[in-house]
């Protein structure tokens, strides 16, 4: 997910804005899948780096940039 860029963002949860981006983990160890989340910069928060309700961050809210990094990179030669 390299080259991503941060957003800011209104969070009801802590009722301020906050930086949030778009990262990647590997489920099941190195050799599992990349698996999108939503990081913030709210390190206080409970819900930081969960994406699990009540927390309002998903990685669709990054759907044009996932979709663009997991487009075949096209070679002209």
């Amino acid at each position: 997910m390299a080259g991503l860029k941060e957003r800011d963002l209104h969070c009801t949860l802590v009722n301020e804005s906050v930086r949030i981006k778009l990262k990647s983990r590997r489920r099941g160890g190195f050799s599992g899948p990349s698996v999108p989340f939503v990081q913030c910069d709210q390190q206080e928060c409970q819900y930081v780096d969960e994406n699990v309700p009540p927390c309002p961050l998903h990685p669709d809210m990054f759907a044009d940039e996932i979709a663009e990094n997991e487009r075949p990179k096209r070679k002209d030669f």
